[in-house]
């Protein structure tokens, strides 16, 4: 019983200080971002800290690159087996805030059956874009018709939010990245 209540007091006492842990200073998650997702919540980006995350930037009027970055990340998820696969979240944040409203987001993910809770769609405030695309290494800028040129990337982050790989191959499976993703799961 004694060494019951020890085991008790301990995890009362030493839990919340290890789930307090810091950022290690490479994570994204010290990126001080507040993102919005298809469903209306808002929630820091350190949020998604705790699972492996499977991210990218795009925007739902993209009727080129982003549908095929979307497809990609679903070919990538679905490559991974069961249940690993249920512990990989997949997230896109919009470079377009002006029109990738939370009405927005809801509509391109029922569109494109993108499965919560697995999926999310996200936008942040300009500025928070801007440091995001910067953190990622992702390039954008919009065209004078409102288009975006950017780059098409995967990124796969470990649980605190560090970038552990990425792959720039869209529209069919990167093997290599496939294998990076499968060995963050079974490590986390």
């Amino acid at each position: 019983m004694k060494r019951l209540l020890m085991l008790w007091l301990c995890l009362l006492f030493v839990g919340p200080v290890i789930a307090a842990a810091p950022l290690p200073t490479d994570s994204i998650y010290q990126l001080g971002a507040k993102l919005t997702d298809q469903d209306g919540h808002s929630w820091p980006l350190s949020a998604r800290r705790g699972k492996v995350q499977l991210m990218t930037m795009f925007y739902t009027s993209c009727t080129m690159v982003c549908p095929m970055i979307v497809d990609t990340m679903k070919a990538t998820r679905k490559a991974v087996d069961e249940p690993a696969r249920d512990k990989l979240d997949l997230l896109a944040v919009s470079f377009d805030p002006a029109r990738d409203n939370v009405a927005a987001l809801h509509q391109y993910a029922q569109k494109r059956q993108l499965d919560a809770p697995h999926w999310t769609l996200a936008r942040a405030e300009p500025q928070d874009v801007r440091a995001l695309s910067a953190l990622l290494g992702l390039q954008y800028r919009q065209l004078p018709d409102g288009d975006f040129n950017h780059s098409s990337e995967l990124i796969l982050l470990d649980p605190d939010g560090r970038i552990i790989a990425r792959t720039t191959t869209i529209g069919r499976l990167d093997p290599a990245f496939v294998d990076a993703v499968r060995k963050a799961l079974a490590s986390s």
